[in-house]
């Protein structure tokens, strides 16, 4: 059963490869992409950041491989520092100031961050950088609260089905469209909050997955300070 599955897949995917190749115009002179880019990204995406909607639209796939990465090195250095007698944080405790100032801040960081991603298709800004932010805020509990913990069952759960979201979305487009994370949902009115079609779905996911991988990252480093 295993040998037909894995053959099903190797066809499928040998499929779309072949007519990937097969509908790219070789010898064509492309010389005008980037200001294609510039002129029409607005129509083509509703998008009103350029940037995002290359990043996302134009080129999705390869930002699959740098959300794919970014998890392969947050899983080779999370079982580098993985220690089963799950070691305290050793942090010298913060002043009070510190300590009552990062109580105020770390809702406003986290509503940042959130905020950075959400608008992603509108302002600067998107998934990675919203998702650091976030981990940035955590980073600040960490080293306030000598006693403050994540929850990496959570965090695991967090960033598993941030990347399923992503891969589904992707998935979506290649089957109800033509190529993998083409924009399928109506692109709405540039410039407001519901536009832009999957983009800003995408970079939500992207942000929870940045913000869990960092944020769980983050606790292990922390945890092998002596």
């Amino acid at each position: 059963m295993r040998k037909v599955i894995a053959v099903l897949l190797l066809g499928i995917f040998g499929y779309y490869i072949f007519a990937l190749f097969v509908n790219v115009p070789f010898g064509v002179r492309h010389d005008n992409v980037g200001q294609h880019y510039l002129e029409h990204s607005v129509q083509e995406t509703g998008a009103v950041n350029i940037v995002t909607a290359i990043v996302v639209s134009h080129r999705g796939f390869d930002t699959l491989g740098e959300v794919t990465v970014l998890f392969l090195a947050a899983t080779g250095l999370g079982a580098i520092l993985y220690d089963k007698k799950g070691k305290k944080r050793r942090l010298q405790n913060a002043s009070l100031i510190v300590k009552v100032a990062s109580k105020l801040i770390y809702p406003l960081i986290i509503l940042l961050g959130a905020y950075v991603f959400v608008h992603g298709h509108l302002t600067p800004g998107g998934g990675f950088q919203g998702g650091a932010i976030i981990a940035t805020g955590v980073l600040l509990m960490f080293i306030s609260y000598r006693r403050f913990e994540t929850n990496h069952n959570a965090l695991s759960w967090v960033e598993s089905l941030a990347g399923m979201t992503f891969v589904t979305i992707g998935l979506a487009g290649l089957i109800w469209g033509t190529s993998f994370l083409q924009n399928i949902l109506p692109l709405g009115t540039p410039n407001t909050l519901l536009s832009a079609g999957v983009i800003p779905l995408i970079y939500i996911a992207v942000g929870f997955k940045v913000g869990a991988e960092l944020t769980a990252l983050l606790d292990n480093m922390l945890k092998t300070i002596k």
